[in-house]
């Protein structure tokens, strides 16, 4: 009765780790969304190039440039969710087998662990953050003292916190070795 009473025991425990291991693929619809948010993304691109580049010779040059930095900030945001898409699925679901062989793999791919998700995650957003606050700065009168002390406040906040992101990183990385 003892011998009949692990062995199930052990069956039982061996289908909810199945279960526990098969439960990352519930995280697929969520990339196929981000995949979709790309798509997404890149229309809002071209349609901010189409109306950019239709008003292009009667701009300023302080709205050509802010023209240009909306451009860089919907760029740097694309290559944010590829960031995120790839090295997502490959730290939580499974690998990109289809990459493996190919010339065109970002060499980044792969190598790219949570932790260095999360420095990479937050450099973007100050990046980001940093390009929506030059954009208020060069166009003042659209913003109030307060606003942009706001603006300066969450960008410093960004900053901070990757560098404590960073710093908690390297400290976990030395006691690791």
């Amino acid at each position: 009765m003892q011998k009949e009473n692990n062995g199930l025991i052990a069956r039982l425990e061996v289908f909810v780790e199945k279960l526990i291991f098969a439960s990352r693929w519930i995280l697929a619809p969520f990339y196929i969304g981000l995949v979709l948010a790309l798509l997404l993304l890149a229309f809002k691109f071209m349609q901010e190039f189409v109306h950019f580049s239709a008003d292009i010779v009667g701009m300023s040059e302080t709205d050509t440039l802010l023209g240009i930095l909306g451009l860089i900030d919907k760029t740097l945001l694309g290559n944010l969710l590829i960031l995120v898409i790839f090295s997502g699925y490959e730290n939580f679901v499974s690998l990109i087998g289809v990459a493996q062989g190919s010339p065109d793999r970002p060499r980044w791919m792969g190598d790219v662990d949570f932790a260095g998700l999360k420095l990479k995650l937050i450099g973007s957003i100050v990046a980001l953050s940093g390009i929506n606050l030059l954009g208020a700065f060069l166009n003042l009168k659209h913003w109030s003292q307060q606003e942009l002390g706001w603006m300066v406040g969450l960008h410093l906040t960004f900053v901070l916190t990757g560098l404590l992101f960073a710093l908690s990183e390297k400290i976990g990385h030395k006691t690791e070795h």
